[in-house]
C-alpha cells in the first residue's frame, strides 16, 4: 500500500474518478488508461492537476479528501492498494529541482518551486528569504 500526498497546499476545485484498466503502472499507457482519481488543486500559485492511478497489482485507488476541502502541502489525500504511481503536473514556469530516475521520497522531496503569483504573495506578507527559512525550519527543505 502506498499513501499519496498533496503536492501543494492549496483548495481541492476537482475530483474525477476514473474506472479503467490495471496495466503495470510503470508503463506510459497507464497514465492514460488505468483506474485513477483525478485532482485539480487551486494553489496561491495558480492551479495544478495531480493523479492516484491503479497498477498490475494495485487495484484500488483511495481518496480522503473531497472538493472544496482544504491541503497542506505533504498532507496525506489518500492511498493505492499494493503499489502505485502518482503524476503530477506543473506550469511550464515551474523550475522541476530532480531529475529523470533520481529517488524520491513522499512527503519530504521537493520535485518542483514554483512561486506564487504577485498579487497572492502581498497577501502572504512573506518575503521569499521569510518563505524559504519558514520551509527550512519546518523540515521541508534541507
Amino acid at each position: 500500500m502506498h499513501v499519496n500526498r498533496s503536492p501543494a497546499a492549496g483548495t481541492i476545485t476537482k475530483m474525477e474518478y476514473r474506472p479503467g484498466k490495471f496495466l503495470a503502472a510503470m508503463r506510459e499507457r497507464a497514465s492514460m488508461e488505468n483506474e485513477q482519481n483525478v485532482f485539480t488543486l487551486s494553489t496561491a500559485a495558480g492551479e495544478m492537476v495531480f493523479k492516484q492511478i491503479a497498477g498490475l497489482i494495485a487495484r484500488r485507488v483511495v481518496s480522503w479528501k473531497k472538493p472544496g476541502e482544504t491541503v497542506a502541502r505533504g498532507e496525506r489525500i489518500g492511498l493505492v492498494r499494493f503499489g502505485s504511481r502518482v503524476d503530477v503536473w506543473v506550469p511550464k514556469e515551474a523550475e522541476i529541482l530532480v531529475k529523470v530516475g533520481e529517488n524520491v521520497k513522499g512527503g519530504s522531496s521537493v520535485l518542483a518551486r514554483w512561486p506564487a503569483k504577485p498579487a497572492a504573495a502581498k497577501l502572504d506578507g512573506l518575503s521569499k528569504a521569510e518563505t524559504d527559512a519558514n520551509l527550512t525550519a519546518t523540515g521541508k527543505r534541507s
